[in-house]
């Protein structure tokens, strides 16, 4: 197979979003137990709280994720929560895990990413990325903070849409909800948030998911972040009526 073909393939198999939703046969009504420790990890990580962060990733793997899976989760948040929160959220990991081990506790590894096709071209692929995720099976023409700050726009497309999200461990989904989390348990985001909230139900997360995100919110992380978050979820249910 030759480059071009390995990257359209791969292109494919990350945004068959029309796959997500036919194979959704019952309206969900509730986030699954997987689902729900990863809003706990993400916020967690994100606003820094180690103690419950500890808690959160046993959760998560007794709920089911794997070693890997939650790995990845950290690694991908650094783009949202700086390179700090990462790397305590993996110190943290690598301490559960020691202490798991020494009990003889045995968790599933699980698939590593696979690597990127070579040659793959990342402006392309992360142009389209953002676009699907924003709705649009076009790519519109920059403007905005893109043209004030192009190199921004770059890293955006190109690292962040093409590096980060083409990797094959976790899919589309769960990186939308792994974002919407921690921008959830952050101050200043509420604009980010309002786009990835979006973006989460473009990759096929029901309006029923949705609620459930904020009611987990509320139980695991806090009421207030609860009822932020539920001010722009309302307003981005009302703009997709």
């Amino acid at each position: 197979m030759n480059k071009k073909a390995c990257f359209w393939l791969l292109f494919a198999l990350v945004f068959s979003f029309e796959a997500i939703a036919e194979a959704q046969t019952v309206n969900i009504q509730a986030l699954s137990p997987k689902q729900k420790s990863i809003v706990s990890i993400s916020a967690f990580t994100a606003n820094g709280d180690l103690e419950k962060l500890k808690t959160a990733l046993s959760e998560g793997l007794e709920a089911g994720l794997t070693v890997n899976e939650i790995k990845e989760i950290l690694v991908q948040l650094y783009a949202y929560t700086g390179f700090p929160r990462s790397l305590n959220g993996i110190h943290t990991f690598m301490a559960v895990m020691d202490e798991r081990q020494k009990r003889g506790m045995k968790d599933e590894m699980g698939k590593e990413a696979s690597p990127l096709p070579a040659g793959m071209n990342k402006d392309e692929y992360g142009a389209r990325v953002r676009a699907k995720l924003s709705g649009s099976n076009v790519v519109p023409p920059p403007s905005g903070y893109q043209v004030f700050a192009p190199a921004i726009d770059t890293f955006l497309k190109e690292h962040l849409f093409a590096d980060i999200f083409a990797r094959d461990n976790l899919d589309i989904q769960i990186r939308e909800l792994v974002t919407i989390s921690a921008l959830a348990s952050m101050t200043g985001t509420a604009g980010q948030l309002r786009s990835h909230l979006r973006a989460a139900m473009n990759t096929g997360l029901t309006e029923s998911q949705m609620k459930d995100f904020i009611t987990v919110l509320a139980a695991k992380v806090g009421k207030k972040e609860a009822e932020s978050a539920n001010q722009v979820l309302t307003a981005v249910l009302q703009s997709r009526k």
